[in-house]
């Protein structure tokens, strides 16, 4: 039996195989990442969004490559990373 494999994004943006399920999903378009289970996610699948997902293994990875988090879903995390982007000047 063959196992199962899982597309997932590493740290450098680019798709792998794992034997392992990714924790967080992502919008390759939009660079967002957050929660399998976000409302703002789910709720967006039936208008296209799931031919732009992507998954990570961890929130480290998604950062590494280049995703920020979801301000709905992750909004402390979310939060920091505004306050972290005012003050280098990308926003």
């Amino acid at each position: 039996m063959t196992e199962k494999q899982f597309t997932l994004i590493g740290a450098d943006g680019q798709e792998m195989l794992s034997a392992v399920p990714g924790t967080l999903g992502g919008n390759r378009r939009r660079k967002i990442y957050g929660r399998l289970d976000c409302r703002s996610a789910v709720g967006s699948l039936p208008t296209g969004y799931a031919k732009h997902r992507v998954f990570f293994a961890d929130e480290a990875t998604a950062i590494a490559a280049g995703y920020r988090p979801c301000g709905t879903c992750m909004q402390a995390e979310y939060g920091t990373w505004v306050e972290e982007a005012m003050r280098s000047g990308r926003l």
